[in-house]
């Protein structure tokens, strides 16, 4: 039996199932004419009625694991609409016939997102993606070579005429537009949701944005500058494969004490005072076991900002507790094979040509790339206060094992839209805007092995890593363990969340006996073990402010090095007992 949300919590509103539509009304043509009464230039390419427990398996979609089973009884639709130029996008829509009177849009990610959408139709949303103007992932950047609009559209435009084509399909189907509106995505659908939020604050009543890629002129030249570091392949300053576990397994020795309870989990990275040293080559280092000083110095380029011309913020740095991906994600080995995936923006959408290489890369770049801005992608308006204004609520949240996305990148978002928003007559960002530092969690979802850290708050792209019939939190459907429902809970009961209980499970696939649950606690607050119980119930934690000291070591010649921890020091020592040429001297290392 599919289990329902408590109506007492979530009153159905609108249309009930007691007045469900028949599935002999789910055609084509049926839509078509909702469409032609509105005058919106749009065609309906297909509908298909879904029974409860089957599978939609939409055109484009060629592996099992890319659309959703197990929905309930539905109606699905796709849509081409009509863009600027020569410019087009899709828009799917799954109409559920148990509707519980709302909207769930699923940010996309080179294609319509029917993963997501199915397990929104679970809790009885009507739900909305779009393919944006292309199919296929963004990263293949061709799609946007000569197509100006489409890149609009990408950047932005595509998700309003979405959301408004949307909420026209579901007044016609059901009679009456949705109450709610609400609109979650991870990474680039982070971003997504983000911008139409800065630029249509009365799209959606919650966003929800994970790990979101919102500086996007920043991220991806970013992206490339990281793949840049290990670069050429085999040089005397690559960190080689067999190093990157070794380094984790450090990185995890040393953080994991410091925020308070060993437990494999690095609670607050940019709390630790981390000691590269222990990883120095001595005489009798064997190969593969350590790092030279020229690999000490791409490690510190890892971990520092990327700081330009005039001292000029570019991007936050990888986080202690990221090791785990860096061999499959951006830092890699330093191969041409990596580096040129991080080309498309650059060479297709900055126009700059296959003539682009990387060795080309400075602080020009960005300057250019913020000039260009492609499709006005980037969600960097801080100052949200519209949103704010129409009632709006935004959950936040970032793993912070993530090593494609920085965290420090939506720290650093929270940051300067708390003071845009204060200046625009906001007293409390927490009023309508929180974010959550995921502790262990990599990019959307996951954990590194080593750590096994509770990540699953059922947020975008999560669900299906399970499978692809799975929603909300088996065996935790409420709002306190799911990010969804403490939204609506927001919302719609004005109940704002302190803190998501994330989930890990013994194994994943079958999410049915739990390892680990533990309050995840919104910024700058982290949750801290009480001293009782036991630490993997989360009932076994408290509240605390997170520590947001920055520390610098300075060393000196002789690499006697002085940690200091806001302004105060706090101990001096020698930090390398080995010997080796001076790694900082006379720089100064900083984690922000």
């Amino acid at each position: 039996m599919r289990y329902q949300i408590p109506l007492a919590a979530f009153p159905f509103v609108g249309f009930t199932a007691a007045t469900a539509i028949s599935s002999t009304n789910c055609s084509a043509s049926a839509f078509q004419k909702i469409i032609n009464a509105n005058g919106t230039e749009a065609r309906v390419q297909w509908a298909t009625y879904v029974p409860e427990g089957g599978s939609l398996n939409p055109m484009n979609y060629t592996s099992a694991s890319e659309y959703p089973t197990g929905l309930p009884e539905s109606c699905a639709v796709q849509v081409n609409v009509a863009s600027e130029g020569n410019s087009s996008y899709l828009v799917g829509v799954i109409f559920p016939y148990n509707w519980n009177g709302r909207m769930l849009s699923a940010a996309a990610g080179g294609g319509i997102n029917w993963v997501d959408m199915g397990t929104g139709t679970h809790y009885g949303f009507a739900a909305v993606s779009s393919n944006l103007g292309h199919e296929g992932i963004d990263t293949a950047g061709t799609w946007a070579l000569g197509r100006p609009e489409a890149v609009i559209d990408w950047g932005y435009r595509a998700w309003h005429g979405a959301t408004t084509l949307a909420k026209l399909l579901i007044s016609g189907r059901y009679g009456s537009g949705p109450a709610y509106s609400y609109f979650y995505g991870c990474s680039t659908g982070g971003r997504q949701s983000m911008k139409n939020m800065q630029v249509y604050p009365d799209d959606y009543d919650g966003i929800i944005a994970g790990a979101p890629a919102w500086w996007t002129t920043h991220q991806q030249l970013y992206n490339l500058k990281q793949t840049t570091y290990q670069a050429p392949a085999n040089s005397s300053h690559t960190i080689p494969e067999e190093m990157f576990s070794v380094l984790a397994a450090e990185v995890l020795r040393q953080c994991d004490p410091q925020d308070g309870l060993v437990d494999n989990i690095i609670s607050n990275p940019e709390g630790c005072v981390f000691n590269p040293s222990t990883l120095a080559c001595n005489s009798t280092s064997a190969p593969n076991t350590c790092l030279t000083t020229n690999q000490l110095n791409t490690l510190y380029k890892i971990y520092n900002d990327w700081v330009d011309t005039n001292q000029t913020f570019v991007y936050s740095h990888l986080f202690y507790g990221s090791e785990s991906s860096w061999l499959e994600g951006n830092i890699g080995l330093g191969e041409e094979s990596t580096i040129s995936q991080q080309y498309w923006f650059l060479r297709d959408l900055m126009g700059l040509g296959d003539s682009f290489v990387w060795q080309d890369l400075d602080f020009s770049t960005v300057v250019l790339a913020d000039h260009l801005n492609p499709g006005n992608a980037t969600a960097g308006q801080y100052d949200i206060s519209e949103f704010e204004k129409r009632g709006g609520k935004f959950i936040h949240y970032h793993g912070l094992s993530d090593s494609y996305v920085s965290p420090g990148a939506s720290t650093f978002y929270y940051d300067q839209a708390k003071s845009a928003v204060q200046a625009n007559g906001v007293d409390d960002v927490d009023d309508f805007y929180r974010l959550f530092l995921i502790p262990g969690m990599e990019h959307c979802y996951n954990t590194p092995t080593d750590m096994n850290a509770p990540w699953y708050i059922a947020g975008a792209d999560q669900a299906s890593t399970i499978n692809t019939s799975t929603w909300s939190v088996p065996g935790y459907r409420d709002a306190k363990h799911d990010v969804v429902l403490a939204m609506m809970a927001w919302v719609e009961n004005g109940t704002a969340p302190d803190s998501i209980v994330a989930t890990v499970w013994k194994n994943t696939t079958n999410a049915q006996e739990v390892l680990r649950q533990r309050p995840v606690c919104h910024y700058p607050y982290q949750a801290k073990y009480t001293g009782k119980g036991d630490p993997d119930e989360a009932e076994n934690w408290e509240s605390l402010l997170r520590c947001k000291s920055r520390w610098t070591a300075t060393c000196d010649l002789l690499q006697v090095c002085t940690i200091i921890v806001s302004g105060i020091s706090i101990s001096k020592g020698i930090l390398t007992p080995v010997s080796y040429e001076p790694l900082i001297t006379p720089k100064t290392m900083q984690s922000s």
